[in-house]
């Protein structure tokens, strides 16, 4: 799982798949999932996540948790 973090934006991007981005959806203000045309999560987008990060209704929760919780960053499930 690869990830790209942006500490001046305080957010996080998580890589689900390579597949063309088709369409976002933000479950909050603070996570967003990136579909591709079959409706497959290709990305996730996390922001302020200094303050930690929910986890509930992400794709991959749980391998997103580990990788989360390898760089310091706090989960809330």
């Amino acid at each position: 799982m690869r990830m790209e973090y942006d500490k001046e934006a305080d957010a996080i991007y998580i890589y689900l798949g390579d597949a063309p981005y088709s369409r976002g959806k933000n479950l909050d203000n603070e996570r967003r999932i990136d579909y591709d045309a079959k409706g497959i999560p290709i990305g996730v987008e996390l922001l302020c996540v200094s303050t930690g990060v929910i986890t509930d209704d992400l794709p991959n929760r749980v391998e997103i948790e580990h990788a989360l919780d390898d760089k310091g960053i706090k989960v809330y499930a």
